[in-house]
């Protein structure tokens, strides 16, 4: 490439002069290319070590003047052919031009002037892409491709100077983080070190410090455990590790995540050195953050943070934190965790402006809402441009009208988008019930006999009232009254001062008036609920009456969602959680319906009404607990693993102990998923729930722990699993709320008793106390860390048990062991996901479908079956390979749905690879056969059908009606003895024992023999012919194998032509039905016929044979002269007899002449030569006969072809060749990656 003319010094050191001119010098990097010595290997050494260009490009044009000392870099090249092209250029264009200037001052900058005319034509050629990135990472990117040969597709996110630990010794490099592998180069005095990992195949990221590793990232693969150390910024590092192993493992979980992270918003100010994809994902890290620390939706974009103070009335401060402003929202959060948060939708504010500045309160920020509420923030330091920004938001808010219109929006949109709450008596829990803003419109889902639940179903269903007017309604009185004060002084609705007083009335339990109002709010639901307005019913009135697995399994489980709750005991409460289960299973057909969500739901039903529930829902499923309700609870196996850490960390003496007793894995899932509510008295585990939507995960691993810890003497002490479920059961059962207002509802848990002891009661209160004193200090942050952690660990283990059930599931009918199945897994879906990550379309990523088996999720199309086919098979054709890789696929393919998944590869595979002379050619037999074989394939073949002879020996005629005599006969009886058979069936009365017995007969596997294989017409022999030749191309013993196939091709030939004669006999009728392509009786009749004729005549060969022997010297005078007519260019215009097995696919005319081909009875197997072409004796007549049209009436069996392979020792040599498929995946392994799309790059020797 040219370059922007740079002045170079030192022209000599450490380059070396291959070209010169008076005014110009192309250079060579010393160590590249052939040779090189120690010099060579020091400056590879310090090119890989300093990051030098010259990695990238080793050559260099160099202009000069004679007197002048300074040189001048004008171009570079990554090879001789683009550096040659350059110089070219510059020799035909300037070296006249430049010899007419007097002044050297003059010529230089003539030769600048030039070059930079060049350079901004190709720039106004090029595409304006990747503009954002750096001329710096764009080199490096560069360096990137060219090293381990990945194609363009495949962006660099960020690389680091680092050293990598082989054994003890460290090899300083680079470490390359592209958005699917993690690759390092090493260069040391001669020693190169390679290494290529793709995210998926990362079981474990960890840093830590060792004596031997000084702060170091340890990578773990299933095979190898690589540590990269001297990181100048480890953190940032192991940061972007995380995150693309995160996104990685997001694509292997589900691919919605996979297709949304391929296409990255971009940046809207560039900054140097960084790429727009580095950047791209720092903004998506900080969206996530923000996003999971305020609960708002998945969409919400964060624009930008900056520090500044807020004013809170409740305790008359100014609150240090951080301002955070997206799409929205404004968000603030204090410094200190506990101080102040804060939520603004722009939904509701009215006013937004600047306050007078004092030394007191600098560039202060005065933001109003419609409930009256005023927020102050100060100490801005860029007040004017987020004002600007907040402006620009609140125009493009759908529901910001001006303010003269206030009162009229609030009426069209009646309550949900209001929220004017704080004027709401404190009796009801929301302010007007959500369907009121669908009274507008006719609501399908109550169109039936059930009226819709409009409110929590604890309201319509309290079975009595005497425990409102005792003490234990006066203390949920007091509880209510409490936070009345708490919402004067804090506010109410969604802009309320969330502090730690928030979070100690929740820790005391939420009055049940209320439950519904804050679960909404602290959860984030509310938001999406008001800004979806009519959302749910639209989804419950497409999906009523719909059916799938999904809505199957919720009736199933309708009636044991809380069925001692009178409010699912009647239709009204069953209807309501039918509903919200049916249409979220619509919203989010990935999940569906998961076990576990109606006990939850049925929850939320008791508190909300429907549309509150299924926003709830939603929260829960696809926020607060990802991955917890899908079919493989990832997420909730996630959390488990985490608990197991915590439980090691903070009761270590009981860790041990519970991990020998199994317990964790069976507890944690029941209380996880249900969140106690399945283990738990109703009115203990409720109050579960208020924390949870408060704090989230981070509590109810605190309860766990906190209950562990309760039991943990008598867990200590425990025998068995059985024993320690026992002990937390009973526990559990008796965790008691002694203030709930509520009826005790009964508890179906097992009610678990130990003697006569009465159960000790715990209340849920002192539980809750305890886990936050002794429990408190887990951190949101460090949980989320910790779920990254074990999500590596879930999903790859969930992908380990996928493959073995897979490798079990196909390992019954194929000859592979498990080990190379597992290896042969291990390819298919590396091919699999390779073209998710660059095969320009998403159509690799649609087709996997979570819902399948196993063996169905990972299915390739014939692009990546031929890949694998040729770097796999071990009957490679050369250019002729990928024909019979589109063949095979063809014949596996046999739902022609254009994709095949690992069974049918390993199928076909195993063909290959396994069983014994027979079974392979059956499978090469079939690939030339439909479907395997196109009939466009076939159609080079009519060109040389003249070399095939119709003229037929007495012998062989004689043979021919003796055994057509005798297939008459026995055909005849045959049809004799059938007859009234089928006639008996017709007309007899219908036997159902007869069809069960034929039903029964077509379930079983029937093992395809060489009788059930059709007959290979003259076309497809031709094609047969020609692969053969193919394979063998590259064979040691090429001409032996040349030799056998010449001598087996004459004899079919002469078979074919035997069995013609006689099958043209029988009745017509069924041959015209044959070459039609259609099948009858008759014609099925007739097939074993035709078979039993060409056995007998394949048992009549040697006799043939023999008798042509004494014709022999006639017929080699025959075919020299047919050779010679041939060889002068006569003879029916044919230019060479090889175009029978040869056309542009096949091979190189350097070895066409060592095939010989036979035609019939032209000469015995003694008559071929080392180079002899063989043709028919009497073609001439043929091609009169025929023209250029394919003998429809000539066809070979497969058990001719198999008893003539037999009789040729080196073809079964080469079928009978062990030959070992872990090897050749070995290899292939080695020579994935080492392709690139650029033709012109000298790709190094990649070793490691």
């Amino acid at each position: 490439m040219w370059l922007g003319p740079e002045e170079v010094l030192l022209a000599g050191a450490l380059w070396v002069t291959e070209r010169a001119n008076p005014f110009f010098l192309l250079q060579r990097r010393r160590g590249h290319g052939k040779g090189g010595g120690l010099t060579g290997l020091l400056v590879g050494t310090l090119d890989v070590v300093l990051d030098s260009s010259a990695r990238v490009a080793p050559y260099r044009i160099l202009h000069q003047t004679q007197d002048s000392q300074v040189y001048w870099a004008v171009a570079c090249g990554s090879s001789r052919k683009e550096i040659t092209k350059h110089w070219e250029w510059l020799e035909n264009n300037l070296l006249q031009t430049l010899s007419i200037f007097d002044n050297e001052e003059d010529i230089t900058t003539f030769v600048k002037g030039k070059i930079h005319g060049i350079i901004a034509e190709e720039n106004k050629n090029e595409q304006p892409q990747n503009e954002e990135d750096p001329g710096k990472f764009k080199e490096a990117e560069l360096k990137m491709r060219k090293q381990f040969g990945m194609p363009e597709v495949e962006k660099l996110v960020n690389y680091y100077s680092c050293s990598y630990w082989k054994g003890r010794v460290p090899r300083q490099g680079w470490l390359y983080l592209t958005v699917n592998h993690l690759c390092f180069y090493s260069f040391l005095l001669g020693k190169e070190v390679t290494l290529v990992i793709q995210w998926v195949d990362v079981t474990q990221l960890e840093k830590n410090a060792t004596l031997l590793f000084p702060e170091c990232i340890k990578v773990s693969t299933r095979d190898s455990e690589l540590y990269f150390s001297m990181f100048l910024n480890i953190n940032e590092t192991f940061k972007l590790m995380e995150q693309l192993a995160n996104i990685a493992m997001r694509q292997l979980l589900d691919n919605e995540s996979f297709l949304q992270d391929k296409s990255l918003p971009k940046p809207r100010r560039p900054l140097k050195n960084i790429s727009a994809l580095k950047r791209d994902l720092d903004a998506r890290a900080k969206n996530e953050c923000y996003r999971a620390t305020f609960r708002l939706p998945k969409d919400e974009c964060l624009d930008g943070h900056t520090d500044c103070t807020l004013w809170t009335p409740f305790n008359k401060m100014h609150i240090p934190g951080q301002m955070f402003v997206s799409n929205n929202y404004i968000c603030f959060a204090s410094r200190a965790e506990e101080a102040c948060h804060l939520i603004i939708p722009l939904r509701e504010v009215t006013i937004v402006e600047k306050a007078d500045s004092s030394s007191v309160l600098p560039s202060p920020l005065s933001i109003s809402t419609k409930s009256k509420m005023t927020f102050f923030f100060a100490n801005l330091k860029d007040r004017d441009f987020l004002v600007q920004r907040i402006s620009d938001f609140l125009q493009r808010t759908p529901s910001k009208k001006p303010c003269g219109i206030d009162r009229e929006w609030k009426c069209n949109v009646a309550d949900p988008s209001s929220e004017e709450v704080p004027e709401l008596p404190s009796s009801s829990p929301l302010a007007v019930s959500p369907t009121s803003a669908l009274s507008h419109r006719p609501v399908s889902f109550c169109a039936g006999q059930v009226p819709t639940a409009s409110q929590g179903l604890l309201k319509l269903f309290r079975r009595n009232s005497e425990e409102l007017s005792g003490p234990k309604g006066a203390k949920e009185k007091m509880k209510e009254e409490s936070w009345n004060i708490h919402f004067f002084e804090y506010g109410r609705g969604m802009c309320m001062y969330r502090t730690a007083k928030t979070r100690e009335l929740v820790q005391k339990g939420i009055p049940e008036n209320l439950r519904g109002e804050l679960w909404l709010l602290f959860s984030g639901a509310w938001n999406e609920m008001v800004t979806h307005p009519g959302y749910y019913a639209d989804l419950v009135e497409k999906s009523m009456g719909r059916y799938n697995l999904a809505t199957e399994e919720i009736e199933r489980d309708l009636h044991r969602s809380m069925p001692e709750h009178p409010a699912f005991q009647n239709e009204l409460g069953i209807a309501a959680l039918r509903r919200v289960l049916t249409a979220y299973a619509f919203r989010n057909p990935t999940i569906g319906y998961c076990q576990a969500m109606n006990i939850v739901t049925s929850v939320l039903l008791l508190y909300c009404n429907e549309e509150e529930a299924f926003w709830l829902l939603v929260a829960l499923c696809e926020r607060m607990l990802p991955d917890y309700y899908n079919t493989r609870v990832v997420g909730a196996l996630v959390d488990q693993g985490i608990f197991e850490e915590l439980t090691r960390e903070y009761l270590p003496q009981l860790s041990e102990k519970m991990q020998d007793l199994g317990v964790i894995s069976t507890i944690s899932l029941s209380w996880f998923l249900t969140l106690f509510l399945s283990v738990m008295p109703f009115e203990s585990a409720v109050v579960i729930v208020d924390c949870f939507f408060y704090e989230g995960i981070k509590f109810i691993l605190q309860v766990s722990l906190a209950i562990l810890d309760a039991n943990m003497d008598k867990l200590l002490q425990c025998c068995d699993e059985g024993e320690a479920m026992t002990i937390l059961g009973r526990y559990l059962d008796n965790v008691v709320n002694r203030q709930s207002v509520s009826p005790p509802i009964p508890h179906l848990h097992a009610l678990l008793t130990s003697g006569d002891d009465p159960p000790l009661e715990i209340d849920i209160f002192e539980l809750i106390k305890t886990s936050y004193e002794k429990f408190g200090n887990l951190k949101a942050d460090d949980i989320e860390q910790m779920r990254f952690k074990q999500r590596l660990k879930v999903i790859q283990s969930l992908e380990d048990t996928a493959k073995k059930s897979v490798v079990r599931a196909v390992s019954a009918d194929i000859g592979f062991s498990m080990e190379e199945l597992e290896e042969l897994y291990v390819v298919f879906k590396a091919k699999y996901l390779m073209s998710c990550y660059w095969g320009n379309n998403r159509a690799a990523a649609a087709r996997r479908d979570q819902s399948l088996p196993y063996l169905e999720q990972y299915r390739i199309d014939v692009e990546q079956f031929t890949e694998l086919f040729i770097s796999l098979t071990p009957w490679a054709c050369g250019a002729h390979t990928p024909v019979l890789a589109a063949r095979l696929f063809r014949l596996l393919d046999e739902n022609r749905d254009s994709l095949i998944n690992f069974k049918e590869f390993v199928t076909g595979m195993s063909g290959m690879y396994h069983g014994d002379l027979t079974e392979k050619l059956k499978v090469l037999y079939k690939l030339h056969l439909p479907p395997a074989l196109n009939p466009e394939e076939t159609e080079s073949a009519l060109e040389a059908t003249s070399y095939f002879t119709e003229d037929v020996t007495t012998e062989e005629l004689d043979i021919c009606l003796h055994c057509e005599s005798q297939e008459t006969q026995e055909d005849k009886g045959r049809r004799n003895e059938n007859g009234p058979d089928k006639e008996e069936k017709g007309t007899s009365p219908q036997d159902y024992r007869y069809y069960l017995r034929m039903w029964a007969k077509e379930k079983e596997n029937k093992k395809e023999t060489i009788k059930d294989l059709p007959k290979m017409s003259q076309e497809q022999f031709i094609e047969l012919c020609k692969t053969l030749y193919n394979m063998f191309s590259e064979d040691p013993v090429e001409q032996e194998l040349y030799h056998a196939i010449a001598t087996v091709a004459s004899l079919l030939l002469r078979i074919g032509e035997v069995g013609k004669k006689f099958s043209n006999r029988p009745t017509r009728k069924s041959e015209d039905c044959k070459a039609n392509n259609t099948q009858d009786p008759v014609s099925e009749e007739e097939s074993p016929t035709s078979e039993q004729s060409q056995n007998s005549a394949v048992e009549q060969q040697p006799q043939a044979d023999h008798e042509d022997k004494a014709t022999t010297d006639t017929q080699r005078e025959k075919t020299q002269q047919e050779n010679q007519t041939l060889g002068d260019g006569s003879g029916e215009g044919q230019s060479s007899p090889l175009q029978l097995l040869s056309d542009d696919e096949t091979k190189d005319d350097m070895s066409m002449s060592s095939y010989s081909m036979v035609s019939t009875g032209s000469l015995q197997c003694e008559d071929i030569a080392d180079d002899t072409v063989l043709v028919g004796c009497e073609g001439s007549s043929a091609a009169a006969r025929y023209g250029s049209t394919i003998d429809t009436d000539w066809s070979i069996s497969f058990e001719q072809i198999l008893a003539s392979m037999l009789t040729e020792t080196a073809l079964v040599n080469y079928f009978e060749k062990k030959v070992n498929i872990l090897q050749k995946i070995k290899d292939q392994k080695k020579v994935e990656r080492q392709f690139s799309s650029s033709s012109d790059y000298e790709l190094s020797s990649v070793s490691g």
